[in-house]
C-alpha cells in the first residue's frame, strides 16, 4: 500500500493527521489515517497509489503546520537480516529511480534516538553501495528526489521518497541548533529557528540586517531580544520584569516596563522622550515610521495575541512580525484554523505563514508581513 509518512512532534499526531486528511481531500486524494500516539509519525494510507506523487507535487510542505517532514512510501516495512542489511536495501530499491540524497531517519522517541548511532554507521556503506549502483547521484538536491530510510529497529525499515524542491533540508525536519551561552534563556532557540525557517537565505541580508528597529513584547529576561541584538538590531524590549544586564550593556536595547498589550511604538516613545529629556514642551516627532520587526512570546490566550497583531498591522506599526501562539489543551487544530481565518479576513493585504517548529512545545510560530513593503513609511 502506498502511503504518505509524516513526521511531527510526539503528542501532536492527531493534529498532523487531521491536517493532511483535510489538505489531501482538496486534491481529491483520499485515504485513511494510521496514528500511533506519542511516536511522532503519522501514516496516511492512500486509496489510489498514484495520489502520493500528486500530493508531493501539488501540496507545499510549508502549507502543513504540524508536519516537520514527509515522504511517499516505496515499500512496506522491510524485514532486514542481521547481516547484509545494505545488500537487502539496495536489492529492494532496484535501479529504476535515482535520488539526489539519502536520509537515515528514526522515530523521534527515546527508542528512536538509540537507533541513531546504528543509522550513522550504516549510512556510510549504504551510500557507497547506492552510488555504485548509480541509484544515488551527485545532483543538486533541489533538482531531484530525496531517498528516505525510516528505521524502526536494526532489522525493520520503510523506504520512500520526497521531492527535493518540496522537502525539509533537515533530517526528519529537525534543525540542530546550538544554545548560545550568552543568551539569558533557552527560549532564544525558538526565534533563531523561526528566522532560519521563515526567511529564505537569499533574503536575510535585507530582511534581517544591522540597524533595523525591533520591538520584543514580553521580552524578559531577553531570550528573543538576544537574537535581535546579535543581528545588529536596535531593540525596544517590553516587559515589567527585569532584562539581562548583558543585553542592556550592549547599548542596543531600551527596556520599557509596560504591559505588552498596551504598548504602542508611537505614543509611548513620545512619552519616554519627554520624560527622559525632562522637557515639558511639545516634542516634534517625525512622520510615523514602522518598526522593522515585532516579535512576541507572551504566555497569553492565542486570541488576544492575534488581536494584538491585527492592531499593529492595521495601524502600520511594523513591517514584519514573528509571534508564538500558545495552544489550548483540546481542539488545537480547529483553534489554529479559526485564528488564521480571522487573520486572513482582518489583514487581506498581509501574507502569513504558521509552523509548529521543532523548538516549539504547546504553541505554533506565526510570521506576518505585508505583501508589499510599506517603503513610503520607512
Amino acid at each position: 500500500m502506498t502511503s504518505i509518512v509524516l513526521y511531527c512532534r510526539p503528542g501532536f499526531e492527531k493534529e498532523c493527521g487531521a491536517e493532511i486528511q483535510e489538505k489531501a481531500a482538496w486534491l481529491e486524494a483520499f485515504g485513511y489515517l494510521q496514528i500511533a500516539k506519542n511516536e511522532g509519525i503519522v501514516f496516511y494510507h492512500l486509496n489510489n497509489p498514484e495520489d502520493g506523487e500528486k500530493i508531493m507535487a501539488k501540496l507545499p510542505l510549508k502549507r502543513l503546520i504540524f508536519t516537520r517532514q514527509w515522504f511517499v512510501t516505496l515499500t512496506d516495512k522491510i524485514a532486514l537480516p542481521d547481516y547484509n542489511r545494505v545488500e537487502a536495501i539496495v536489492e529492494e530499491l532496484g535501479s529504476e529511480w535515482q535520488y539526489a540524497d539519502l536520509r537515515m531517519e528514526t522515530p523521534d522517541t527515546n527508542d528512536g534516538k538509540a537507533l541513531s548511532k546504528f543509522c550513522r554507521k550504516l549510512a556510510v556503506p549504504l551510500r557507497q553501495a547506492l552510488r555504485k549502483k548509480k541509484v544515488l547521484t551527485e545532483k543538486n538536491q533541489h533538482e531531484g528526489a530525496v531517498l528516505h530510510a525510516l528505521f524502526f529497529s536494526g532489522t525493520e525499515v520503510i523506504l520512500g521518497y520526497s521531492l527535493g524542491n518540496n522537502t525539509s533540508p533537515h533530517v526528519m525536519g529537525i534543525p540542530r541548533l546550538k544554545f548560545p551561552s550568552a543568551s539569558p534563556s533557552r527560549s532564544t532557540l525558538k526565534l533563531d529557528e523561526a528566522f532560519l525557517y521563515f526567511i529564505p537565505k537569499e533574503e536575510r541580508e535585507y530582511r534581517l540586517c544591522s540597524g533595523m528597529k525591533a520591538v520584543d513584547l514580553g521580552a524578559a529576561p531577553g531570550g528573543w531580544t538576544y537574537q535581535l541584538v546579535r543581528r545588529g538590531m536596535m531593540v525596544t524590549s517590553i516587559d515589567n520584569g527585569p532584562m539581562a544586564e548583558s543585553l542592556m550593556e550592549t547599548g542596543q536595547v531600551k527596556h520599557r516596563m509596560v504591559d505588552g498589550f498596551k504598548y504602542e511604538p508611537i505614543k509611548h516613545e513620545i512619552y519616554w522622550l519627554v520624560r527622559e529629556t525632562k522637557k515639558r514642551e511639545k516634542v516634534n516627532i517625525p512622520d510615523q515610521t514602522p518598526v522593522d520587526w515585532l516579535v512576541c512570546d507572551m504566555i497569553e490566550k492565542p486570541q488576544r495575541v492575534v488581536d494584538l497583531i491585527i492592531h499593529w498591522f492595521t495601524q502600520g506599526y511594523c513591517r514584519e512580525a514573528i509571534v508564538n501562539l500558545k495552544l489550548p489543551m483540546a481542539k488545537k487544530y480547529d483553534t489554529v484554523k479559526g485564528l488564521l481565518d480571522k487573520l486572513k479576513d482582518a489583514l487581506p493585504n498581509c501574507y502569513y505563514e504558521a509552523k509548529h517548529l521543532y523548538y516549539d512545545r504547546d504553541e505554533i510560530t506565526l510570521l506576518v508581513k505585508y505583501k508589499v513593503h510599506r517603503d513610503n513609511q520607512r
